[in-house]
């Protein structure tokens, strides 16, 4: 059976959504700054935990804190997202896939817009 794609479309190789390289691309490179970030997050904000709330308020008012916080949110709700739509484009069908991309996008950028605000709330 011949192929009617050009050459130029299979080297591409964007797959049927014309998006998947950017998604692979975009979950490996914020893997690899989670894989720095979580154990920064862990070993600087993990100390506090059980602490009186002032002591957890206190350290999240050092800027090394607040930024890295910030970051990890980012970064981790950024490699959700895409984790989740993947997901859902492999199983979902028809216009509940959409539906349900849509909403895990919406969700995921309100969790991070909350996080970061009451980040910068608290550090600032």
């Amino acid at each position: 059976m011949a192929s009617y794609t050009t050459a130029r479309k299979r080297a591409e190789n964007l797959g049927a959504s014309g998006d998947g390289t950017h998604h692979h691309w975009t979950n490996i490179v914020t893997s690899v700054a989670l894989v720095v970030l979580i154990p920064l997050f862990i070993f600087t904000f993990g100390v506090i935990l059980g602490r009186p709330y002032e002591q957890a308020v206190a350290a999240l008012r050092n800027p090394f804190v607040a930024i890295l916080f910030g970051l990890t949110l980012l970064v981790g709700l950024v490699h959700f997202r895409h984790g989740v739509q993947v997901v859902l484009e492999d199983y979902a069908h028809g216009t509940p896939r959409r539906v349900m991309i849509i909403a895990a996008i919406c969700v995921t950028y309100a969790i991070l817009a909350a996080g970061l605000f009451a980040v910068a709330r608290i550090a600032l």
